[in-house]
């Protein structure tokens, strides 16, 4: 049985939605991990996925070409999501076919929460990116998200498990059952608003 505690003072629930940096309600936490960041890396690279590139001029050219030419970019980068202020931590992604433009993706924040045994707790944003297009609001390139992001949470949380990666799994409260959201790039998206947590094995 899987028991978190805050460590610290924290006075507030988590608000289980990220934000562009510009303060636009972002994709919603839907998945989350126990462990230290050597363990959580390795889970990911077992589990098949990929650590994401830097957002850079070169990754962005990278990745343009890729989405053009249908390259493969496997550690394609990622845009700044913020949650609690803070830019992802970590991100991970597993592509679909021969270029960037179409992938699972992961972004991941350390929290200041722990488990029952210490290991710090870290929440996420997964979703699926079904292509690349124009911002909906904005009009700049972007991928969009495919709408149902709980698919996305249980294809991730399902392959962790599937590789002997996890020892348990729980339901916390995320976002809340919602079906019109929509995120940064003004993609829909619906969820029955439940994160899902994986304690991932110890590492020794």
């Amino acid at each position: 049985f899987w028991i978190w505690r805050e460590r610290g003072f924290r006075t507030r629930p988590f608000e289980m939605v990220t934000h562009t940096p510009q303060g636009i309600p972002g994709d919603p936490i839907n998945v989350g991990v126990v462990g230290t960041e050597k363990e959580v890396v390795h889970a990911f690279a077992v589990a098949g996925w990929d650590t994401a590139d830097a957002v850079t001029l070169r990754t962005a050219i990278d990745i343009g070409e890729s989405v053009l030419f249908s390259r493969p970019y496997p550690d394609a980068p990622m845009s700044r999501l913020l949650f609690e202020g803070r830019a992802q931590d970590l991100a991970f992604e597993k592509p679909v076919g021969g270029s960037a433009d179409r992938r699972h993706h992961v972004r991941v924040w350390q929290t200041d929460t722990v488990g029952d045994d210490g290991r710090p707790l870290w929440l996420g944003a997964a979703s699926f990116d079904r292509g690349v297009g124009l911002s909906h609001d904005t009009g700049a390139i972007t991928h969009h998200i495919s709408p149902d992001i709980d698919a996305e949470r249980d294809f991730l949380i399902g392959g962790l498990k599937a590789d002997g990666l996890l020892t348990s799994t729980s339901e916390i409260p995320g976002i809340g059952a919602t079906r019109t959201g929509r995120n940064g790039g003004g993609d829909p998206y619906f969820t029955d608003g439940t994160a899902v947590i994986g304690v991932l094995s110890a590492q020794q």
